[in-house]
C-alpha cells in the first residue's frame, strides 16, 4: 500500500511502485504543505487535490482542512481493491467522512465558503477492463495506441472567470489574487456542488460524482492528474490542449509534463502571463501503462 500525504520539495517521478508499469508524482508547489495526495493500493490508484476553507483555519497537528479533506477522501478507498463496494460507493463514504470530521472540528458547516474539500479522480483496475470516479477537475485521461486520447472525465474549468478578471486588471506588482479578488473567489467556492462537483461533507455532492466502466483494449496508458499538472495557459477561457499533453507524456512520460509546466511557470513568477493563483501548484499523478 502506498498512501502519502508527505510535503516535498522535489517530486517523486517515474519510479515503479506495485508492478513495473506505474509512474506516479507527488510534489509541493509553492504553497506552504501539499494538500494533494496520492493513492496507490493493489489495483486502485488515485489522486485527490484538497482546497482549504477561505478562512483559513489550521486544524489537527497544524494541517490545513484542505489537506485533512484530501487524506480523508483517500483512506476511504483503502482495502477495497478486490469490489467490495463499487468506487461510487467508496466516494460516497469519503464524503460522508468529511463532513463528520468537519462537524468534529467545529469548521464553518454553516457557512458555505469554510467548508474543507477535494476533488479526486480514481480508477480501479481488473484485467482489461476499468472502473472510474471522479469529482471535480481532476481527470482522467487515456492515451490511445494509435497516439490520440480521450478525456473521459469532464474537464471542469473552476476558476476561469477569476483568472482572466486577474489577467485583464492593471494592478500593482506586488499585488495577490488572493486579495484583490477576494469578493470573486468567495462567490466562486460557494458554486460548489451548484455548478461543479468536490466531496466536502454535502449531500448535494452526490450528483456530482461520475462514475462508470472503460474497456481498455485500444488504451495504451491510462493518465490521473490534479490540476498542479495542468499546462499554463495564456488565456484562461480558452480549452485545454490536451493533445499535446498526450504528445509531451509520450515523449517523457509524467516527467516530460511535469518540467514543461514548471519550465512556464518559473518564467513567470508575477502569475501574469499565465494567469493562476500561485508560482507552482501542487502536483499528484499517476500513470498506468496499460
Amino acid at each position: 500500500m502506498y498512501l502519502s500525504t508527505e510535503q516535498l520539495e522535489f517530486s517523486r517521478l517515474s519510479r515503479p511502485l506495485h508492478r513495473p508499469n506505474v509512474r506516479s508524482i507527488l510534489e509541493k508547489g509553492s504553497g506552504d504543505i501539499n494538500e494533494d495526495v496520492l493513492l496507490e493500493h493493489d489495483n486502485i490508484f488515485g489522486v485527490f487535490d484538497g482546497a482549504t476553507s477561505l478562512d483559513g483555519r489550521r486544524f489537527q497537528d497544524g494541517l490545513t482542512g484542505g489537506l485533512l479533506a484530501a487524506r480523508t477522501a483517500a483512506q476511504s478507498f483503502l482495502g477495497n481493491g478486490y469490489g467490495d463496494f463499487s468506487l461510487n460507493e467508496l466516494a460516497q463514504k469519503a464524503n460522508h467522512r468529511i463532513g463528520k470530521i468537519q462537524l468534529h472540528d467545529g469548521a464553518g458547516l454553516q457557512e458555505r465558503h469554510k467548508l474543507w474539500s477535494t476533488s479526486c479522480a480514481v480508477v480501479r483496475l481488473t484485467g482489461t477492463r476499468l472502473e472510474y470516479c471522479q469529482t471535480g477537475d481532476a481527470l482522467i485521461v487515456f492515451v490511445l495506441n494509435d497516439g490520440t486520447h480521450r478525456v473521459i472525465t469532464p474537464d471542469i474549468d473552476v476558476d476561469g472567470e477569476t483568472l482572466q478578471l486577474w489577467k485583464e486588471m492593471q494592478v500593482a506588482p506586488d499585488a495577490r489574487i488572493q486579495e484583490v479578488l477576494a469578493e470573486q473567489i468567495r462567490k466562486v467556492r460557494l458554486e460548489m456542488n451548484v455548478r461543479y462537483g468536490v466531496l466536502n461533507g454535502e449531500p448535494e455532492a452526490l450528483a456530482f460524482i461520475r462514475h462508470g466502466y472503460e474497456d481498455l483494449t485500444d488504451v495504451s496508458d491510462v493518465l490521473l492528474f490534479t490540476d498542479g499538472l495542468h499546462i499554463p495557459r495564456e488565456n484562461p477561457c480558452t480549452e485545454h490542449d490536451w493533445q499535446f499533453f498526450v504528445e509531451l507524456y509520450r515523449q517523457g512520460g509524467l516527467q516530460a509534463v511535469r518540467d514543461h509546466v514548471r519550465h512556464l511557470q518559473r518564467q513567470d513568477p508575477d502569475c501574469r502571463i499565465y494567469p493562476r493563483f500561485k508560482i507552482h501548484d501542487d502536483i499528484a499523478a499517476v500513470s498506468i501503462n496499460c
